[in-house]
C-alpha cells in the first residue's frame, strides 16, 4: 500500500505539472521576442544622437558563440561529475554487496531531476521573484525560456544554454546527499526524498543566492559556484540524515573498507576534470574571469590535496590513495564559492586549510556517534562552510569587480554577509531535511529491512550483482560462511519493488 501511494503521488505530481504547462498559451517574455539589432545600412543612415542609444542597447541581447559554446561544453562536464564521475567515487568507497546500488543514486539523479527541472524547479529557482525567497511559476515547463538572452542571467548566451547549465548544479547536489546513507536506505525512499528534497531545499536556495531577486543576493551574500546552494546544503542534509536514518548495521565492529578504490580514485579525478566547468563555467562567458576561476579551482584541489596527504601521513604515519583523492575533492569543494573572488595564493590557504580541516572533521564522526558512510558532512558540509566564509576574508574586486572585498581587503562587513548566508543555509536545510525525512518515513519507511541491509543492496533492492565472479554477496566476496544465510535467504523470496 505504502509503494503504490509513492507511485501515484509521484505520478499525480508530474501529470499534474505538465497539465498546467501545456495549458498554458507558450508566450515568450517580451524581453525574447523583441526586435532584432538594426541593420548596419539603417545604423549609418540614421542621425548621430540617436546612434549612441541604439549602439548601447545592442550588447543587451546578443548571443555570442564562443560563450554559447564554452557554457554548452562546461555543462558536460558538471553532469560527467555526477555520472560518471560521483557515481565511481562513490562506487568504489561501498563495500561489493552495494555496489551497484551506489552507482545507481547518482545515474538516475540525473534522470530524475533532469524532468524536474524541466517541469518546475528550474521556474522556483530562477523565475520572476516572489518576495525574495521562491521564483515564481511563470516558467513551469519552460515556458518562456526560450533561445535569446534572458539579460538578468546572462547577456550573451541563450536563455535555456543558463538554464541547462544550472540543471546540473540540481543534479549533483543531491546526489552528494547519498554518500552519507549509503547501503542502508530503500531505493523508494530515496526517490521519493531526492525529489521533495530538490524543490522544497535545493530550488529555494538557489533563489535565494543565485536568483533575480533572491534576499540573499540583495543582501551581497558571494557565491560564485555554490559554496552555500550546492556544499553546505547537501551536506548539512547529510548530517540530518545520518542521525534519522541510523548507523549500519555492524558500523564500529565489522570492517566496512572500500571495494574498489582505483574506481574511487578514477571518479575523485573525473570531479577534479569537472569542477573546471563547474567553477569557470560560473563566469558565463569564455573570459578573463573564467581563467582566474580555472586557475583558483586547480590550486585550490592541489593544495588540500597536499594537506589532507600530509596531515594524515603525519597523524598515521603513512600516507593513503583514499586520503589524497578526498583531499582534492575537500580543496574543490573549499574553493567553489571563492574562485570567482579571489587570487592565486588565496586558493593555496583556502585549499591548505580545507585539507587539514575535512580531514580532522571525518576522523572526528565516530566521537560524534554518527554514521556518515562516505563523508558527506565532513568533506561537503565542514569544506563548504569554511569556503564560504574564507570568501569573506578573501575576496578581492581585483580579480571580480563585480563581486566585493573582503576582511582582508577593508570590508569586514562581507564576512558578516557570508555568516549570515551561512547560517540561513544551515536552517533551511536542517529544517527542510527533517520534515521531508519524516514525510518520506510515514510513507515508505526510510531503512531496508536487516535482512536486505545484510544481503547488500544491489541483492535486495535491485535483484543485481556488480561482479559476476568471485562472488560479492557477503561481507568479503563470498556468498559462503557469515553472510551467505541471509543472502540464501534473500534469493528465496519474491522479489518486490522498493
Amino acid at each position: 500500500m505504502k509503494r503504490m501511494t509513492l507511485a501515484v503521488a509521484m505520478l499525480l505530481v508530474l501529470s499534474a505539472t505538465a497539465f498546467v504547462a501545456i495549458a498554458q498559451q507558450p508566450t515568450p517574455p517580451a524581453a525574447e521576442t523583441t526586435a532584432p539589432p538594426a541593420p548596419a545600412a539603417d545604423a549609418q543612415a540614421a542621425p548621430a544622437p540617436a546612434a549612441a542609444p541604439a549602439a548601447a542597447a545592442a550588447p543587451a541581447s546578443k548571443i555570442d558563440k564562443g560563450d554559447t559554446a564554452w557554457m554548452l561544453t562546461s555543462s558536460l562536464l558538471v553532469l560527467m561529475m555526477t555520472a560518471p564521475g560521483l557515481a565511481l567515487f562513490y562506487g568504489g568507497m561501498v563495500r561489493q554487496k552495494n555496489a551497484l546500488g551506489t552507482l545507481m543514486h547518482s545515474f538516475i539523479i540525473a534522470a530524475l531531476i533532469s524532468v524536474q527541472w524541466v517541469l518546475w524547479g528550474y521556474s522556483l529557482a530562477f523565475g520572476p521573484d516572489k518576495g525574495g525567497i521562491i521564483g515564481g511559476l511563470d516558467w513551469v515547463g519552460l515556458r518562456g525560456v526560450g533561445l535569446e538572452p534572458f539579460d538578468a542571467y546572462s547577456k550573451t548566451i541563450p536563455h535555456q544554454a543558463f538554464m541547462l547549465f544550472q540543471m546540473m548544479f540540481a543534479i549533483i547536489t543531491p546526489a552528494l546527499i547519498t554518500g552519507t546513507f549509503a547501503e542502508r536506505k530503500k531505493f523508494s525512499a530515496f526517490l521519493l526524498f531526492t525529489l521533495l528534497w530538490a524543490t522544497f531545499v535545493y530550488d529555494p536556495l538557489a533563489h535565494w543566492v543565485w536568483g533575480d531577486g533572491g534576499w540573499l543576493k540583495a543582501k551581497g551574500a558571494l557565491d560564485f559556484a555554490g559554496g552555500t546552494v550546492v556544499h553546505i546544503s547537501s551536506g548539512v542534509s547529510a548530517l540530518v540524515c545520518a542521525i534519522m536514518i541510523g548507523k549500519r548495521r555492524g558500523f564500529g565492529h565489522q570492517p566496512m573498507q572500500p571495494h574498489n578504490l582505483p574506481m574511487t580514485v578514477m571518479g575523485a579525478s573525473l570531479l577534479w576534470v569537472g569542477w573546471f566547468g563547474f567553477n569557470a563555467g560560473s563566469a558565463l562567458e569564455a573570459n578573463g574571469l573564467a581563467v582566474s576561476a580555472f586557475t583558483a579551482t586547480n590550486t585550490g584541489a592541489a593544495a588540500a590535496a597536499l594537506g589532507w596527504m600530509f596531515t594524515e601521513w603525519m597523524s598515521r604515519g603513512k600516507p593513503t590513495v583514499l586520503g589524497a583523492a578526498s583531499g582534492a575533492v575537500a580543496g574543490l569543494v573549499a574553493i567553489t564559492p571563492a574562485s570567482g573572488y579571489v587570487t592565486p595564493m588565496a586558493s593555496v590557504i583556502i585549499g591548505g586549510v580545507a585539507g587539514w580541516l575535512c580531514y580532522t572533521a571525518c576522523n572526528i564522526k565516530t566521537k560524534l556517534g554518527y554514521d556518515d558512510s562516505l563523508d558527506v558532512v565532513g568533506v561537503h558540509g565542514v569544506g563548504g562552510t569554511w569556503g564560504a566564509l574564507a570568501t569573506g576574508l578573501f575576496a578581492t574586486k581585483a580579480v571580480n569587480d563585480a563581486g566585493g572585498n573582503g576582511l582582508f581587503y577593508g570590508n569586514p562587513g562581507q564576512l558578516w554577509v557570508q555568516i549570515v548566508a551561512v547560517a540561513s543555509t544551515y536552517i533551511l536545510a536542517i529544517v527542510g531535511t527533517v520534515v521531508i525525512l519524516k514525510i518520506v518515513d510515514a510513507l515508505v519507511g526510510l531503512r531496508v529491512s536487516v535482512e536486505d541491509e545484510m544481503a547488500g543492496l544491489d541483492l535486495s533492492q535491485h535483484s543485481e550483482t556488480a561482479y559476476s565472479a568471485g562472488g560479492g554477496f557477503g561481507e568479503f566476496g563470498t556468498a559462503s560462511g557469515g553472510m551467505g544465510e541471509p543472502v540464501r535467504a534473500a534469493e528465496g523470496k519474491p522479489r518486490v519493488a522498493h
